[in-house]
Formats: C-alpha cells, structure tokens, sequence
C-alpha cells in the first residue's frame, strides 16, 4: 500500500477531464447579435420611400401584428412593400388577415408630406369602411411649435 504512491504518480493524481462548459464566448456572439438585430430592425420596417411630416408627438410601440400602409409623394398606395393598383384599395384591405382581435391588426398609415389631405383622407375613410379602427399616424421626428 505505502509503496504504490512513494517513488511516483499514480494513476489518479492526473488531471480530471473539466466537465465545465466556457459559455462567455457564446454570450460575446451573442450580444453582438442582439445588437446588430435592433440597429437593424426599425431600418426594415417599411421599403417605401416616403417624406413624412414633423411632429412633437410621441412615438408609438410597434406591434407584431401590425400593417403598414403607406402613400407616396405621387399618390400611389402601398400595403407592406406591395403597391396596390388604382381603385384596388377596398379589394386589397378585404384579403388582410383580421388575426384574432375583433378590430383587426393595428393600421400604421404613412403619408408624405406633399399629398394632399384629401388623399390621406380617403384612405382613412376605406379604412375605416372596412372596418379598421385602430390607425396610427406616422410622422417624422419633432419639430418646432408652430
């Protein structure tokens, strides 16, 4: 017994296999994904160049289930990214998917700043005929009080 561990190592005195996973490089990957994922997201939302009137509201939370529906400075009518032909509004807004609330999706409406309010007008109005109640208005950054 005594002379097993005298003159050198045994067998068990070698290093053990760690058994501990290094989790810090995978958290550094990580971080800098959840980073480039929220500089990036507000730059997808919307692919439809439109010059948006300044306001001094405050801004509104996004939600999932939310649709954009934006007007150029010409006066074309986009749901999302697709540009919806004339007088195809009514046909468009009765294919959205309702989802599960009574009132539908939240309606996030872009106009230009150039467009007539009569044309932003009639579009609230086919909104609202066709049963969206829950527009939000979207407008740039703040400006000064007029």
């Amino acid at each position: 017994m005594g002379l097993a561990s005298v003159g050198g190592r045994t067998r068990r005195s070698r290093r053990a296999p760690m058994a501990e996973i290094n989790v810090t490089p995978f958290v550094d990957v990580m971080l800098v994904l959840l980073i480039i994922f929220m500089v990036t997201a507000p730059l997808l939302v919307s692919g439809v160049p439109v010059e948006l009137p300044d306001s001094r509201a405050n801004p509104v939370d996004q939600t999932p289930d939310q649709v954009t529906i934006s007007i150029d400075s010409t006066g074309a009518i986009f749901i999302d990214d697709a540009r919806i032909p004339s007088g195809g509004l009514p046909d468009a807004l009765a294919t959205i998917d309702r989802g599960s609330s009574a009132s539908g999706p939240v309606i996030v409406l872009r106009g230009d700043r150039s467009l007539d309010y009569g044309r932003v007008m009639a579009v609230m109005g086919e909104l609202n005929r066709a049963g969206f109640n829950s527009i939000s208005l979207v407008t740039s950054g703040s400006s000064t009080p007029p």
